[in-house]
């Protein structure tokens, strides 16, 4: 008898070990799971192709995701707070119109004005935006709808629905590099360290994360909630200006379409990388593997030739997948 319960008890305990391993397995996967569908892409389209994984072709997706990489982080503030931003593809397009307009003449203080207008024309925008969220307390759905159509019209009515060309060499220099670095790249580089440590390691940060998880309890602990939904919103805008001016640079001209679909892209980018859409959850890191997997994505698909009919489907179903992933991931946890 005893030795029947011992076994039952060893037998109960191997069960009770295999299943808290399989628990952990399940979260490592789950914590760990944008790195390792990146590494699926890479080594499938690495298999396809053997141009894909050499050092142009890394150059060229780094180039490829720096102005989606720019949306994303401004997104990464705004959906944090709850908040959703539909305008930056519009701000895109209307902040390259407008430095375009201004980097027709050379001189690099001329340059440096067209740079610093195209990222105020965004900020501008984002400002409106702010305002009607955080203070006017619109919806962000509909004030960022309105403000999309709004931005596009006027980069229509700047450029009177022409390319915006004949741009200066020091403008166009913005898409060249710096010591072999791509400018866009390192710029990249730049605003992601620093949204980094802003969420991360700053009092506005965890402001930030407040505001989204709980708002109600921030304003009892005393965060201002209107100036930072009003503030993630101007960030947002500024960053939208400064991807549409690199974007101007590199296509050589000020378009007003030139960031048609663009706020898609950024979302998205945001959400595979683990931001969560009800606000106060997500890392600038998990955005920074959002933007790279889209980027290797687009590319590797564009590479073996796959419709870009096709393209859309799987994008969206990666979206859809990464939401599920996020949805079982604080499930676990709970």
């Amino acid at each position: 008898m005893n030795q029947s319960t011992e076994m039952a008890q060893t037998v109960a305990a191997s069960a009770f070990k295999a299943g808290l391993d399989g628990r952990a397995v399940r979260r490592f996967a789950l914590r760990y799971s944008l790195v390792i569908i990146l590494a699926i892409f890479l080594v499938t389209l690495a298999i396809s192709n053997r141009s894909f994984l050499t050092v142009s072709n890394m150059n060229v997706i780094l180039i490829q995701v720096a102005a989606n990489a720019l949306l994303a982080t401004g997104a990464t503030f705004v959906i944090m707070t709850g908040g959703i931003d539909l305008s930056v593809g519009s701000v895109v397009g209307l902040s390259g119109v407008v430095a375009a307009l201004f980097a027709q003449n050379d001189g690099v203080l001329t340059c440096a004005e067209a740079v610093g207008l195209g990222i105020l024309a965004g900020a501008a925008i984002g400002a409106f935006n702010g305002a009607l969220v955080a203070f006017a307390k619109v919806p962000p759905f509909v004030a960022t709808l309105g403000n999309m159509t709004v931005a596009s019209g006027l980069a229509f009515v700047f450029s009177d629905g022409q390319p915006i060309s004949g741009l200066s060499d020091q403008f166009l220099g913005l898409s060249g590099t710096v010591a072999g670095l791509s400018i866009p790249v390192l710029v990249m580089v730049v605003v992601v360290v620093v949204a980094w440590i802003v969420l991360a390691r700053t009092r506005f940060g965890m402001h930030v994360y407040a505001v989204g998880g709980n708002a109600h309890a921030a304003r009892v602990a005393g965060v201002a909630l209107g100036r930072v939904r009003f503030t993630v919103y101007v960030i947002a805008g500024a960053l939208a200006g400064l991807a549409g001016v690199l974007l101007a640079a590199r296509a050589t001209a000020g378009i007003a379409t030139s960031g048609t679909g663009y706020e898609l892209n950024a979302i998205a980018a945001a959400v595979i990388g683990g931001i969560s859409l009800a606000g106060g959850r997500g890392s600038m890191i998990g955005t920074v593997f959002g933007f790279l997997i889209i980027g290797v994505l687009d590319n590797g698909l564009n590479i073996i030739n796959v419709s870009p009919f096709y393209q859309l489907i799987v994008k969206g179903l990666i979206i859809i997948g990464a939401v599920f992933v996020d949805s079982l991931t604080h499930r676990t946890e709970d």
